[in-house]
């Protein structure tokens, strides 16, 4: 590892732990030559993910893009930001999981809807009503029957 205030190519690891929940390590480094120590993070680098859209147009995932919808459907309600993180966490382990280089929208959709669910039901059918596309009053009272059914 180069470091970063003399360029020396060489250090030492002087201390690793766990960082990111389990994520990646933490390293705090010495170097060699001017004796300076910094931090460094290793990450497990995945597999580039490309989602498939309806129209059969494909674009890289992107967790901030997931995250902002959730969000949004999200907007004024009780809901902690530490449930929207866990709830792309939960999504995301889900799609690298599955060793795919492609996955649709629509199953992401339904990964997220699912959870959603559980944590706010308003929520839930914001989300629904912008992925599903409700065309007009009736598919969203059945959505909403749906869910009252469900419980």
């Amino acid at each position: 590892m180069k470091c970063p205030y003399c360029s020396f190519p060489d250090s030492k690891v002087v201390d690793s732990r766990p960082a990111d929940e389990g994520t990646s390590i933490r390293r705090r480094r010495e170097c060699l030559h001017c004796g300076k120590r910094f931090t460094t993070y290793e990450t497990v680098e995945r597999m580039p993910l490309m989602l498939v859209k309806r129209d059969g147009a494909r674009q890289p995932y992107s967790r901030e893009k997931l995250l902002a919808g959730v969000m949004k459907a999200c907007e004024k309600r009780p809901v902690p930001q530490q449930k929207l993180e866990q709830l792309v966490d939960n999504v995301e382990q889900r799609l690298f999981g599955a060793l795919q280089p492609e996955i649709s929208t629509r199953t992401v959709g339904e990964m997220v809807m699912d959870q959603l669910r559980t944590i706010d039901e308003v929520a839930y059918v914001r989300f629904a009503s912008v992925y599903r596309q409700f065309k007009d009053i009736n598919t969203f009272m059945e959505e909403l029957n749906t869910l009252l059914r469900d419980k």
